[in-house]
């Protein structure tokens, strides 16, 4: 009884894995280095000693809370760490009220999605002025969830979810680090741990601890999958990735192999995988891959993320298996992601080409003098004239971005596209 007995008091006498393995330097830190390498923004911030306000933008375990400690100390600045979770007005203030008499601090604001408007505003002018530098944290989208007059202040960079290397390098630092476990582990341990992590690193360092714990020390592949629980072993099961077997489920919609999607919806919902975040995916497909092919897709992708909503699981989950299936079998077509990927190429080549005067508003005097929306040929009371006149600026005169295939819907549609095109060319007369 004396080994588990030590090892359950070794456990809990000190702070979590993942907090005692923390970086204390940026070359520490483990993945990102589109921020944190040679050149890369917060390693500017760190060499020119000058932080700027900035959010992360990331999925958990990535780093968030880490690179926010690290740039602060970094350059000196005393952090003041709150959570919007319980955080309010009165919070602000007395950080505000702190920063005044310090002559300013770092600001670290986790969960900063979770802020109403008014705490949001609350910090505007102290980012503004100087007196805060906020480093915000977020697994949400910003656009969404920071207001626009914040995120003008504050640059967003987002975090990426560890790779799986990463994630095993920083399971094996655990075994040799001071700070780490006095624990061996069998090297397929560390790769199922790594696997099931899903980029979460602090998902993996407590797996890692929780299966040291039961294993007495010993990490066996037994140990790591009772650590991991029902909620990842789905995704060790033939070796594939968490993201492999996303894959897999997208290319076998996209390719009309309705048993194989299915097999993997629900392996990946055995395994533990988030019911919305495939949910999300299901709606992609239905817009890349299904298309306008069958333009019923993405009402009933949505319709489906709403009954898992009100449902939950398990019942939701056939929701999600009857929209995999009619994914499957529509017809397909991604006309509209090629026409897209083009329309944002020509934007990007042609940004500021001019828009004919006929197109555009004129809600002044002067704008109407200088010829703003002067012959526009409404369609409704001169067809003719509105096939006449131009739409695209001059410079895209002809470009042609959608084509409609011969799938479901689009087969319909693709003779009046021709037309239309037609007539467009012969400046709006039909031909007899």
């Amino acid at each position: 009884m004396a080994g588990p007995l030590l090892w359950y008091d070794y456990a809990v006498s000190i702070a979590p894995l993942a907090e005692r393995l923390r970086p204390t330097t940026l070359d520490d830190v483990v993945g990102q280095e589109h921020l944190t390498g040679p050149g890369k923004p917060l390693r500017r911030m760190l060499e020119t000693q000058r932080l700027s306000s900035f959010i992360l933008w990331g999925p958990p375990g990535s780093g968030k809370t880490t690179l926010a400690r690290l740039m602060a100390q970094g350059v000196g600045r005393a952090m003041v760490a709150l959570s919007a979770v319980n955080a309010g007005l009165k919070d602000i203030k007395e950080v505000v009220a702190q920063a005044q008499e310090q002559g300013g601090l770092v600001l670290f604001l986790d969960e900063i999605h979770r802020f109403n408007k008014a705490q949001q505003d609350a910090l505007l002018p102290h980012v503004e002025s100087g007196l805060l530098t906020l480093i915000g944290a977020t697994t949400e989208n910003p656009s969404f969830e920071v207001n626009p007059a914040l995120r003008s202040r504050a640059r967003v960079y987002v975090l990426e979810p560890l790779g799986q290397e990463a994630i095993q390098r920083l399971l094996e630092r655990a075994l040799h680090h001071p700070q780490g476990l006095p624990a061996q582990a069998e090297p397929e341990a560390l790769h199922l741990i790594a696997q099931a992590a899903m980029g979460d690193a602090r998902r993996a360092l407590s797996a890692l601890e929780l299966a040291a714990s039961l294993g007495e020390g010993q990490v066996s592949v037994a140990a790591a999958r009772e650590a991991l629980g029902r909620g990842t072993l789905g995704f060790d099961k033939g070796g594939e990735h968490f993201y492999d077997l996303i894959s897999a489920l997208h290319k076998s919609v996209r390719g009309n192999h309705v048993d194989a999607a299915l097999y993997y919806l629900a392996r990946m919902l055995e395994g533990g995988a988030d019911p919305l975040y495939l949910a999300r995916r299901l709606a992609r497909m239905a817009v890349e891959d299904v298309g306008l092919a069958d333009p019923n897709a993405l009402r009933l992708a949505m319709a489906a993320k709403e009954a898992y909503d009100f449902l939950g699981s398990p019942e939701g989950e056939l929701a999600l298996a009857e929209l995999v299936v009619y994914l499957a079998l529509a017809p397909k077509s991604n006309s509209v992601y090629v026409a897209w990927h083009k329309a944002q190429e020509a934007a990007r080549e042609h940004p500021t080409a001019p828009i004919p005067l006929h197109l555009r508003n004129a809600p002044t005097t002067l704008m109407q003098q200088m010829g703003y929306g002067r012959g526009y040929a409404y369609y409704h009371d001169d067809p003719e004239g509105s096939f006449a006149q131009r739409y695209l600026p001059e410079a895209l005169e002809g470009l042609e971005l959608y084509q409609a295939t011969g799938e479901g819907w689009e087969e319909r549609v693709r003779e009046r596209l021709k037309t239309l095109r037609a007539r467009f060319a012969l400046g709006g007369k039909t031909s007899r």
